[in-house]
Parts: structure tokens; C-alpha cells; sequence
């Protein structure tokens, strides 16, 4: 793989589980430092800010900071700046991530569609915070024409306990109930790549995709023309492998292979 030239890569699952660096995750990320190669942490992750990310995995060793990360919110905020300027938008999300929507107009949470209504509803993480109080003020706001944005539409992610519930399940719901189609803006989105591309200054036949989520990670970065790579790690599941609707690039057991499969030997 002598033409890759920038590798993004999932942090949850890939790199961590539970904030927790997985082994050998941390040498590796350093050895692809050392070779040269630009790299971005594009995430999903909703619960957190850019600079509170890059702090905990620089403590965890992680050679990374804030400009490395991109998250779903961050580019939901330009999303949202580009499409619905000044709009009155309801956050539904797990987590304080105010600091990466700045310029967004966020309604307060509680508030019904009759009191101050919405114009989008915006759908992040899921956690404590969804509530079928909060889920059923999201359907009033789009009952009554609110757009629908979702950072992403993961079903489930890992941690130390296993398995946990995340947006897809809700936002199903959501969509069937109101009869709308969310436009999500994370992974898998093409324009999440694009961005990702944009931010290294690469072309997506010079990237590589490291992810745990066959679907979302991989598969959707090689629609965007990137090499996708599966680490059997995270929330991989082998019966999510065997019934995804494509086939990876290139599997490995986890992060602290990918040296190894781009040949990074030679480069140092």
C-alpha cells in the first residue's frame, strides 16, 4: 500500500473502548506519525468536544490534538451554518457539546412546539437525556414541519460493559412516526469524508479508513472512493461482517496491525 498518503481513523472501538487505549493502539498511531503520514480522527462520537477528546487521548499516550479530530457535531454545525442559517434548532443529544455548535441557534430543550418552535430537530448521541418526554417534544417539533438532522445513525457502540443503544434505534422511530427522512451528517455521509479528504488535502484514491464498523466506517468510506480497512475490534460483530452489504479492503485483527498492512518498514 505505497500510495496511501493519509489514514483516518475511528476512535471508539479502533483506538479505545471506553476511553481506554486498546493494545498496541497507541505504538502504532506513533509509528504512523514517524512515517510521515497525516493522519485525522473522524468520529461519531457526540458526547464530547474536539479539545476534550484530544485531551483524554493525549493523556492516554495518543500522539494527537484538537486540529486532528473531526467530529459529527462539528460538522453538523457547518452543515447547519451552510443550509439553515439563524435556524431555531433543538438539540436532542447525550453529552455537553456546545463548544463545537457555536454559531448554531439552539432552542431550549424543554420547550414544546407550541412554545418556541423548532426549525430543525437535531439528533445526536444517545444516553440518560432520551427520555420519552424529550423524544415526544422532537415528534411535536416535527409534526409540525421541523426538518430532521441526525449526527449519525449508529445502533449500538462498545464499551467495558458491552454493547450499548445508540441513536439508530431512536431515530428509526423518530422518522416512521413523523414520516420524515432524516439527512445525517456523520459517518456514513460522503460528505463527512469529503470533509476529512479536505481537511489533509488528499484525494480519496490516497486515503485509507480504519474502522470497526463494517458499514459506517468502511464500506461507506470506500463508496467515497477510500480504502476501507476492518479491525476486529470494538463493536465488530463476525455475523455483521458476513451479512454486510459489501466486502472490506483489507481485515486485521486491530489498530496496532495497520503499520504492518501499509508497510510503514520501509518508510521510516
Amino acid at each position: 500500500m505505497d500510495q496511501v498518503r493519509a489514514v483516518l481513523i475511528d476512535i471508539d472501538g479502533v483506538l479505545t473502548v471506553s476511553w481506554r487505549p486498546l493494545p498496541g493502539a497507541v505504538d502504532a498511531l506513533r509509528a504512523i506519525r514517524d512515517a510521515g503520514l497525516p493522519v485525522a480522527l473522524v468520529t461519531n462520537t457526540t458526547s464530547r468536544t474536539r479539545a476534550s477528546l484530544a485531551g483524554t487521548l493525549a493523556e492516554a499516550g495518543f500522539p494527537v490534538t484538537p486540529d486532528d479530530i473531526l467530529t459529527a457535531p462539528a460538522v453538523t454545525a457547518a452543515y447547519l451554518t451552510a443550509h439553515f442559517p439563524g435556524a431555531r434548532c433543538l438539540l436532542l443529544n447525550s453529552g455537553d457539546i456546545g463548544e463545537d455548535l457555536r454559531g448554531v441557534r439552539l432552542v431550549s430543550a424543554d420547550a414544546d412546539a407550541g412554545d418556541e418552535a423548532a426549525d430543525v430537530v437535531v439528533v445526536g448521541g444517545a444516553g440518560p437525556e432520551f427520555t420519552y418526554p424529550a423524544l415526544n417534544r422532537a415528534f411535536g417539533h416535527l409534526q409540525r414541519g421541523a426538518r430532521l438532522v441526525a449526527m449519525h445513525r449508529n445502533l449500538y457502540w462498545r464499551t467495558r460493559d458491552g454493547l450499548q443503544l445508540d441513536t439508530g434505534a431512536f431515530l428509526a422511530g423518530l422518522e416512521r412516526a413523523a414520516r420524515a427522512e432524516a439527512v445525517v451528517t456523520g459517518k456514513p455521509s460522503a460528505a463527512f469524508f469529503e470533509a476529512a479528504l479536505g481537511r489533509l488535502g488528499v484525494r480519496a484514491g490516497d486515503a485509507v479508513m480504519v474502522g470497526d464498523d463494517i458499514e459506517s466506517d468502511v464500506l461507506a468510506a470506500q463508496r467515497a472512493g477510500v480504502t476501507g480497512v476492518l479491525v476486529r475490534t470494538g463493536k465488530y460483530l463476525p455475523e455483521t461482517h458476513r451479512a454486510a452489504d459489501g466486502t472490506p479492503d483489507h481485515v486485521i485483527d486491530s489498530f496496532a496491525g495497520l503499520p504492518s498492512l501499509l508497510g510503514l518498514e520501509g518508510r521510516r
